[in-house]
């Protein structure tokens, strides 16, 4: 397997150039950048046109973000790219379109797209805006069962208007697409940390519908948010990253999982969250720490590599995807979490991006989606 990253910029142009020689039908090509490349001109004359002249027999996939991860450096209006080339690892890759409404059909026909013996993981990537995680996770594993998903939803900076994914090599709105690995000889580890302290009381979700919040203990439940808020408020969605929520079905469960903020209605003061809150669980707010932030990167770092499906092999590539909420809350600490996942992989090619949620398996092995933490793919070959 060989790897390797560069990275695309309006005044620079490529860091590098486009290494061809790596074309072929078992070749990855990551792309992940800012929203303004979904501009991207006709024909060869823009960087998708360029990717797609240069890798015409690769797969080409990628999606929009809130900052762009090149190995230990986030930026913004740029491209990070990855190009693996894999030796004995077939590939086939999917595009369907999505939307809130249809999220668990799209899946499962993604599903059924990669479905078959040889399997062995998938990596997908959605539209962040107009899609249910929760949902869009369940169609998938519908159709897997037990097969590794990673990946994550794409980003609007801290815009939430309109994010893209690469379908076909170009970027295409409300789209979501998906790539299988297949045969013995790859090997796969995940990680998944989040890092956040919970405060206050816990709460009963008294109304709700799929990922749309209305009530906690029966108070609106946007009302309940801006208390918290106060003068941040006014920010919103953004500054309701900074707070958010875990989930419990009972008060004496021990599993849970974290939910963020993607848009909010004044008229039905209701909160749309990137995954389900069932009604009668119990939700609680959380609070950023930020050394425990930080070492949730170390830590998801540690899982990937001991993860079950990582096998011996030193990883020759690492994708990860971190929560926009991470990064809003980290500020120019934001960086430590990318150079705690490099000092812990020393030779790897990391890439990746800030998402509106995370996909990822989780410390029992089932896959779900996360928010508000760094979810980490590792890829090698025997």
């Amino acid at each position: 397997m060989q790897s390797t990253t560069l990275s695309h910029s309006r005044a620079v142009g490529w860091s590098s150039p486009l290494p061809r020689e790596l074309d072929s039908p078992t070749t990855l090509v990551l792309a992940f950048g800012a929203p303004s490349y979904a501009e991207d001109p006709p024909g060869h004359d823009g960087p998708f046109g360029q990717l797609r002249a240069a890798f015409p027999r690769s797969h080409i996939v990628g999606c929009s973000t809130a900052g762009e991860i090149h190995g230990t450096s986030i930026r913004d209006e740029s491209l990070a790219i990855a190009i693996a080339r894999f030796e004995r690892t077939p590939l086939r890759t999917a595009f369907e379109p999505v939307c809130r409404e249809t999220s668990f059909e799209t899946a499962v026909r993604l599903g059924r797209s990669l479905a078959g013996e040889a399997l062995r993981g998938v990596f997908v990537l959605t539209d962040g805006q107009d899609v249910n995680g929760s949902r869009f996770v369940e169609g998938l594993r519908s159709v897997l069962g037990d097969v590794p998903i990673s990946g994550g939803l794409a980003g609007d900076g801290t815009r939430f208007k309109e994010t893209w994914v690469v379908a076909d090599g170009a970027p295409r709105r409300g789209a979501a697409c998906a790539v299988g690995l297949y045969g013995n000889a790859i090997q796969l580890g995940h990680g998944s940390k989040g890092g956040w302290d919970k405060f206050g009381p816990e709460r009963r979700i008294t109304r709700a519908r799929e990922n749309v919040l209305y009530e906690l203990d029966g108070r609106p439940a946007l009302d309940l948010y801006k208390t918290y808020l106060g003068e941040l408020a006014s920010g919103m969605p953004a500054t309701a990253l900074l707070f958010p929520l875990a989930i419990r079905l009972s008060r004496e469960g021990a599993e849970q999982v974290v939910r963020t903020v993607l848009a909010y209605s004044d008229e039905s003061k209701s909160l749309t969250f990137a995954g389900d809150m069932p009604e009668g669980a119990f939700a609680q707010l959380m609070r950023a720490n930020f050394d425990r932030l930080v070492d949730a990167a170390s830590h998801a770092t540690v899982a990937a590599v001991r993860a079950p499906g990582a096998g011996a092999a030193i990883p020759s590539l690492c994708i990860a995807v971190s929560c926009v909420g991470r990064r809003l809350v980290l500020g120019e600490r934001a960086e430590e979490e990318t150079e705690a996942v490099a000092e812990l992989l020393p030779g790897c090619a990391v890439t990746g991006f800030y998402a509106y949620g995370e996909i990822s398996p989780n410390g029992l092995g089932d896959c779900g989606l996360h928010n508000q933490t760094m979810t980490l793919t590792t890829l090698a070959e025997r």
